[in-house]
């Protein structure tokens, strides 16, 4: 079944949140909600959210236009609309009574076949179809989105034993590779898979912070990066998500779980959040939570709540002699470090790990499904068995027994066993039987990841690797810190072409790590810079171009595939390949001018190229010019990779894959597609305006100069990349070669390498991560 439109019935932040993403995928959406009370507009509710969400950042649509997928109205008026509609989600208020009734009206006006889902988190299936047809308990499930859905991958699926299981494989494909989402399956339990782990988790590490006498800022940093969760920990994490639900979230579970249950031994609200609550510090959406601004003295000052007292007072860093021992003997040095961020950490571990095996099979088949939902859902990460396997299964036992916590059966049916392995290169996991079984991927997903379990790379150095991925195309992966661009990365680049060139057909460059490359080592180029290196500095950069335009034009094709950032000299990679195919949560751009800088390794000719070559483009090359300044001197960075396009850091033909873990095989496709009669690029040859566009870029600088919105230092940035952008000295009748450009771009950059401002700005970036505006 083809889901070509959906309805989305209750327009509040969850139900326009999912129509939003439902139209970044392309697809038209029908929002519904009820009619309000004294407004002549009817459809006021589901028009107004999605005028706030073309507002609010984060943004829930890819791109703005996506807006004008969805139409809008009301369930009293437009109810028959939904018999367009191949899949109808219900995401009102979560009470039976209105949801069935709800049902009822939409089984009298969908058409035979469409698939129903609610949104629910708290209400069983089963009690969610009592009193319905049969047929309507056929193409009825549950999905379980998280928010935002843009941005949260999880999906949890639960079907009913009545449902189709066409439906329930329509809904689960759609999901996957148009929405991008991992979805998980679970059974029709209590907060299906996340939530009954995650909300377990939250509450538990808030009451051992409390019992044993943390900081908010000592239990964060336990909880966070030494366990691969986000540095929000649990308390910065109750104020993201607001801690007003809590209460909510407490009175579901012991609503729902049956007698017995660990949970509800950890069901109380603590004195001092309800107190919190009634006060109005509910997180980041009140006046404060666990963490707050105080803007009493004039300044931002961050202030943390003192779990004894109540008070306020400012933050400090956490200093844990178990944090220091984290960071070189990981998760064992910090469990067994006997101090109370060690001991915090046994204790929370012991409950939620011994909570999440305990669990298995009753809210999910396998171990698979649980690790997935913890790691898409609450970006974990390791999965709790992964947690486990990081333990020791031996030594996590010695701890549930240490902790007082009861051996689950599935940890004694490990028997010492580890929860993954390897086997002949094959990642297999233990079943609730203690057989291993190979873990395997669906259909269309290639990842890196298991390739290099089971191979060893072509070429190898300290920042990147080169790797067969199959049918004659080869993957250059970077590894060096946030993956940023290095004379090792170059080196290889440089290589590959070579390998790429006597045995194979293509070239991806594709990693999986956060982010596809955050920009050139900044820490290289100023050590080179405070020892004044330039000629060492000037050969780092020319080699850059060089090795950039071979990549260009490499006999063979050289496809782009990335993820997250792609920053600076990352973006650039990517300008000089054949084509990109990108994941759909792409942020790209040229920000050099943040540390004094511009683009030096050939992104300010390629930009030059795109815009002038544009075919929708105002006559003559100065608009072209001028597009060019306005993106670069404002650091300007795509938040997607449909927006990319608007910019021209990808072309109009570059593709765009939803689900990142379908992205490889995207670009591994892409490139044997391009392989039969493949040609290189024809080398560049423009034409500049030369002063004549320098002066105009000169003027508009001035003007924001006098408005106060550039610093000094920014000016002579600006001036600099104008001089570049307009051609320098040329003049409109004198066509300029590449070599031409790349000089001109190598010594506008050396020019501003020299400046004290840049260096004071790079090493605040360095220091920071946030550019400096002196």
């Amino acid at each position: 079944m083809e889901i070509k439109k959906v309805a989305v019935i209750g327009a509040g932040v969850m139900g326009a949140g999912i129509a939003a993403h439902i139209s970044n995928a392309g697809i038209p959406v029908v929002l519904l909600d009820i009619v309000p009370k004294g407004i002549d507009n009817r459809n006021a509710i589901a028009e107004g959210a999605v005028q706030k969400m073309l507002k609010v950042q984060p943004a829930p649509f890819m791109h703005k236009r996506n807006a004008r997928l969805i139409t809008t109205g009301n369930i009293e008026d437009h109810l028959e609309l939904l018999a367009e509609c191949d899949w109808i989600i219900e995401a009102v208020i979560e009470r039976l009574d209105i949801k069935q009734d709800l049902y009822s009206k939409i089984d009298a006006v969908r058409r035979p076949g469409s698939i129903v889902s609610s949104n629910t988190s708290t209400i069983p299936l089963h009690d969610l179809v009592a009193g319905q047809s049969d047929v309507f308990a056929a193409d009825f499930l549950i999905t379980h989105f998280f928010n935002p859905p843009r941005y949260m991958r999880l999906l949890e699926i639960t079907s009913g034993d009545k449902t189709r299981a066409e439906a329930v494989a329509a809904i689960r494909d759609f999901s996957d590779r148009a929405l991008g989402k991992g979805v998980v399956d679970c059974k029709d339990t209590p907060g299906f898979i996340a939530n009954r782990i995650g909300i377990f988790w939250i509450q538990v590490a808030i009451l051992e912070a409390m019992a044993l006498g943390l900081t908010v800022e000592e239990a964060d940093a336990v909880m966070g990066r030494p366990l691969g969760i986000p540095k929000t920990g649990v308390f910065g994490l109750s104020d993201l998500v607001g801690i007003d639900l809590m209460p909510h979230l407490m009175e579901s579970m012991e609503r729902t779980l049956p007698k017995g249950d660990p949970f509800l031994e950890k069901s109380t609200i603590p004195e001092l959040v309800s107190r919190m609550i009634a006060d109005g510090y509910t997180g980041r959406k009140g006046k404060g939570g666990f963490y707050r601004i105080n803007k009493s003295s004039g300044n931002k000052v961050k202030e943390s709540i003192d779990l004894a007292s109540g008070e306020y007072r400012p933050s400090q860093k956490a200093h844990l002699e178990s944090l220091a021992q984290a960071r070189t003997g990981g998760l064992k040095a910090l469990v067994s470090h006997p101090d109370r961020g060690g001991r915090y950490a046994g204790r929370v571990l012991a409950q939620v790990l011994g909570y999440a095996a305990s669990l298995v099979p009753e809210i999910a088949d396998d171990i698979l499904a649980v690790d997935e939902a913890m790691k898409l859902g609450y970006a974990w990460k390791y999965g709790p068995f992964e947690l486990i396997d990081r333990l020791g299964t031996k030594a996590f036992g010695e701890l549930l027994e240490r902790e007082g916590v009861a051996l689950p059966p599935l940890i004694q049916l490990a028997a010492e066993q580890s929860f993954y392995r390897v086997q002949d290169g094959q990642l297999q996991y233990l079943d609730t039987s203690g057989t291993y079984q190979d873990l395997q991927r669906p259909a269309g997903v290639l990842l890196l990841s298991d390739i290099k379990r089971r191979s060893e790379p072509l070429a190898k150095n300290g920042s990147a690797a080169l790797w067969d991925i199959g049918d004659g195309v080869v993957c250059l992966e970077y590894t060096s810190k946030m993956n940023a661009m290095d004379p090792d990365i170059l080196a290889l680049m440089r290589e590959s072409i070579a390998i790429v060139s006597k045995g194979y057909k293509a070239l991806v460059l594709h990693n999986e790590g956060d982010n596809y490359s955050v920009g050139a080592n900044l820490g290289l180029l100023l050590f080179a810079a405070n020892l004044g290196t330039w000629d060492q500095i000037e050969e780092m950069v020319e080699g850059g171009q060089e090795t950039y335009r071979a990549l260009k034009y490499a006999p063979f094709p050289v496809i782009g595939a990335p993820s997250g950032m792609a920053l600076g000299g990352g973006c650039e990679s990517l300008l000089h390949c054949d084509a990109v195919q990108a994941h759909a949560e792409t942020y790209i751009g040229l920000v050099e001018v943040g540390v004094g800088l511009i683009p030096g390794w050939g992104g300010c000719k390629e930009m030059l190229q795109r815009w002038i070559s544009n075919k929708r483009r105002p006559g003559g090359p100065m608009p072209a010019v001028i597009k060019c300044f306005e993106t670069i001197s404002t650091a300007t960075v795509a938040k997607s990779a449909a927006e990319a396009k608007d910019y021209l850091f990808f072309r109009p033909d570059d593709g765009i894959t939803m689900n990142r873990d379908r992205l490889l095989a995207d670009a591994k496709a892409r490139a044997l597609s391009m392989v039969k009669g493949y040609q290189p690029p024809k080398p560049i040859e423009i034409r500049l305006p030369g002063p004549t566009a320098k002066a105009a870029m000169e003027m508009a600088i001035n003007g924001v100069r006098l408005a106060g919105k550039a610093t000094a230092h920014d000016v002579v940035v600006s001036m600099k990349l104008a001089e570049m952008l307009s051609g320098g000295d040329t003049d409109i009748t004198e066509p300029m070669t590449e070599d031409d450009l790349l000089a001109l771009e190598r010594d506008v950059f050396m020019s501003l390498i020299r400046h004290p401002d840049t260096l004071d700005r790079m090493e605040h970036m360095l220091e920071t991560g946030k550019p400096l505006r002196n």
